[in-house]
Formats: C-alpha cells, sequence, structure tokens
C-alpha cells in the first residue's frame, strides 16, 4: 500500500478545511443574525464541554475503527455547520452549530496526526513528524490567512452570507477529500500488537501513560495552558481591535497577520528542538505570553495590539514540540486515545478560564478579560520552573 500519497491528501485536506472566509466576520454575521456577545460566550461553553465530554471517546474509536472514518465524520459535520448557519435566526440553531462542530474537533483532532504519524512511520520517516506537522500548520494558516483576505474583501462588497455559501463549498471538496485518505494497517509496524485493545481498558491504559511518562504530562500541559490562552486572541480579537478604533475593513488584514507571524514558528520548530531543550523552549514560550497579555491588557492601545501580535508569534512553536515529544513515546494503537487528552485539557483550561475572562471582562471590558490570562499564564510559569526538572 503507497502511504506517501496520504501526506499530499492531509495537506489538500488541511488547505480546503481551513479555506473558510467566513470566520473573518463570523461575529458580524452571528450579530446580524441576533446574537449577542452573552450569547456568544454560551456557546463558546457548549463548544468546549463538548470536546470535553467527547474527546477521549473519539479518540478509542479512532484507534479502534479507524483514524479515516473519524476524519471523514469530522468533515461531513463541517458542512453540516454551515448549511445550518446560512438559516440560523434562533440561539438554538447557533447552539446547534458549535454542538457539532465540538463533534467534528474531537473526531479529528487526535486522529490527523495518528494517521500522519502512522503514515511516516510505515515509511520510515517518523523522525520528521515535528517538520511534516509544521508544514501542515503552515498549510493551514497560509489557506486561512487567504480566506480572511478575500473574505474581508467579500463582505464590504456584497452580503455577508456570501462567505458563508462559499465556506460550504470548501467544507464539501474537503469531506470529498477524506474519503481519499488510505488507513494504515493497525499494528503492521509493530509486531508486539497482536489484537485491538479491549475498548473498556482504553482509558485506563491511558491513565497510566501519562503517571509513568510525567515530563510528557508536563509538556502537554503546557501546550494546554498556551492553547487555551491563544484561544481568547482568536475569539477576541475583533473587540479588541474595535476598542482602538481599527476600522472593520482592516480586520482581514489584521486576521491575517495573527496567522502568517504563527508560520515561522511551525516551520522552525524541528530546528528549534536541536538547538535549545524542551524545558528552555517551553519557558521562553510561557513566559513571551505572560508579559504579553500584561500588556495586552494594560496598554489599551497599539503598544497591547503589537504585545498581542507578538504572543502568535511565539505560539508556532508549541504545538509541533508538543505533539511530537507525545508521539516519539507513544504506541501506534493508542496514538490517537493519547493525543486526544492534549485537545480534551486545552478545552477544559478554555473552559475553566472563560469563567475568570468573563468575570474580568465584564467590570472591565476585554482588556480585564486578558488580564486574567496573564495571571494565569504568571501563574503556570511558577508552577512550570519547579515541575520542569523532570522533563527529558
Amino acid at each position: 500500500m503507497d502511504y506517501t500519497a496520504n501526506l499530499t491528501k492531509l495537506f489538500a485536506l488541511r488547505f480546503f478545511s481551513s479555506l473558510i472566509p467566513a470566520y473573518v466576520i463570523e461575529r458580524l454575521f452571528w450579530e446580524e443574525r441576533g446574537m449577542t456577545i452573552q450569547m456568544v460566550v454560551f456557546t463558546e461553553i457548549i463548544y468546549a464541554l463538548t470536546i470535553v465530554l467527547l474527546e477521549i471517546p473519539t479518540g478509542i474509536m479512532a484507534d479502534k475503527w479507524g483514524r479515516k472514518r473519524m476524519l471523514v465524520l469530522s468533515a461531513m459535520l463541517r458542512c453540516s455547520e454551515f448549511l445550518i448557519l446560512l438559516y440560523a435566526t434562533e440561539f438554538w440553531h447557533f447552539a446547534l452549530v458549535v454542538f457539532l462542530a465540538g463533534v467534528s474537533r474531537s473526531a479529528s483532532s487526535g486522529s490527523e496526526n495518528a494517521l500522519l504519524y502512522d503514515s511516516l512511520k510505515l515509511q520510515g520517516k517518523a523522525s520528521t513528524f515535528e517538520k511534516q506537522l509544521g508544514r501542515l500548520n503552515a498549510c493551514d494558516f497560509a489557506s486561512a490567512i487567504l480566506a480572511a483576505l478575500c473574505g474581508s474583501l467579500l463582505a464590504s462588497k456584497f452580503s455577508l452570507e456570501l462567505n458563508y455559501w462559499i465556506s460550504l463549498g470548501s467544507t464539501l471538496i474537503a469531506f470529498a477529500l477524506s474519503l481519499l485518505l488510505i488507513e494504515p494497517a493497525a499494528g503492521s509496524e509493530d509486531s508486539s500488537v497482536e489484537e485491538a485493545i479491549p475498548f473498556k481498558t482504553y482509558m485506563a491504559m491511558s491513565l497510566r501513560f501519562f503517571r509513568t511518562n510525567p515530563s510528557v504530562s508536563i509538556v502537554l500541559l503546557s501546550a494546554m495552558v498556551t492553547g487555551a490562552a491563544l484561544g481568547y486572541i482568536y475569539e477576541f480579537w475583533q473587540l479588541y481591535v474595535s476598542r482602538l478604533g481599527i476600522p472593520v475593513i482592516y480586520f482581514g488584514v489584521l486576521s491575517a497577520a495573527i496567522m502568517l507571524l504563527q508560520l515561522p514558528g511551525n516551520l522552525m520548530a524541528h530546528v528549534l528542538i536541536r538547538w535549545f531543550s524542551y524545558k528552555a523552549l517551553i519557558f521562553m514560550i510561557m513566559a513571551v505570553f505572560a508579559v504579553g497579555f500584561t500588556y495586552v491588557a494594560i496598554s489599551k492601545d497599539f503598544i497591547g495590539l503589537t504585545a498581542m501580535l507578538f504572543i502568535c508569534l511565539f505560539s508556532g512553536v508549541m504545538e509541533p514540540i508538543a505533539s511530537g515529544y507525545l508521539h516519539h513515546r507513544t504506541n501506534s494503537s493508542m496514538r490517537a486515545t493519547i493525543d486526544s487528552f492534549q485537545s480534551l485539557g486545552e478545552n477544559l483550561v478554555h473552559t475553566l478560564a472563560g469563567l475568570g475572562f468573563g468575570y474580568f471582562a465584564s467590570k472591565y471590558d476585554v482588556f480585564g478579560g486578558y488580564g486574567f490570562i496573564a495571571l494565569l499564564c504568571y501563574a503556570f510559569l511558577v508552577w512550570f520552573i519547579g515541575a520542569s526538572r523532570k522533563i527529558e
């Protein structure tokens, strides 16, 4: 079986999955359909809780029944999201969309990385995982940047709804591409794996894996905290820049900048782990997050916006190094299940942080919310200094 084609298909799948011009005007479209900020916060909670509840079960299903099947399911659900949004007018319509989005995210989060790693391992190229994952993320960002620039231009000339029709078309192409993926033969790279692990033992084995590998737990927890913190830039940067008086016409450029700045880190991650230790890299990233969010919160001007962009620049390094650290130490029979813990933890942290973010944002606007994220990053940085001695 030729597994080399999987990499090309994954690149194409990432490209069309991220070619979503609807995202750059998402908050405007939702507001146009009657969604208030408080309603949006409720849907964010629904999304995060859905992932927390389903992340591990879908990871287990990916390991037992195939990563391709879960990626196909994820792509199909994404198509349904945009179809519903085109006709959404009530809160429960949007709630249903974010629920489906949570299921879709859960189905794909561990499956894609597991399929990528196993496809590379069957070719004897597992050592290039960080490099290829970084390139996949770069493709992701490039597509999203293109979508953001085109989306803002289209929104300024046509109705916001057009962006959603185009996004639906892109997700349909991604669905077709997911059907072309090749499922790596289970256990073919590890002769010790004779049969599938019983479903009921997956959770116990996963928890045992983390107990016996404390360094993996620390690295993944670092990725969870940075991922959750970065999520509040993705979700609320539009409100932040609007408070700075930046016209909506420039939102596409700013969205592109946020994603473009993450490209160098993704592309250079495999090189940086040769120059620095994992401990040093994570410490630097966490320090930038803590100081950066402090400026975002207190500056309330273009210095704060610059700090936000600086955070994005350093954030690109974290996912490839954390995923690589995990997958190099995980057996293929549980690869998607173990990987799913990162997404589960990130969304759990995101949900808990959201309570603090929402409280302080209600009192001090979005700046107060970012101040809470800064405190969270400082607290984790202090803990990491003491715990990082366990990192290999």
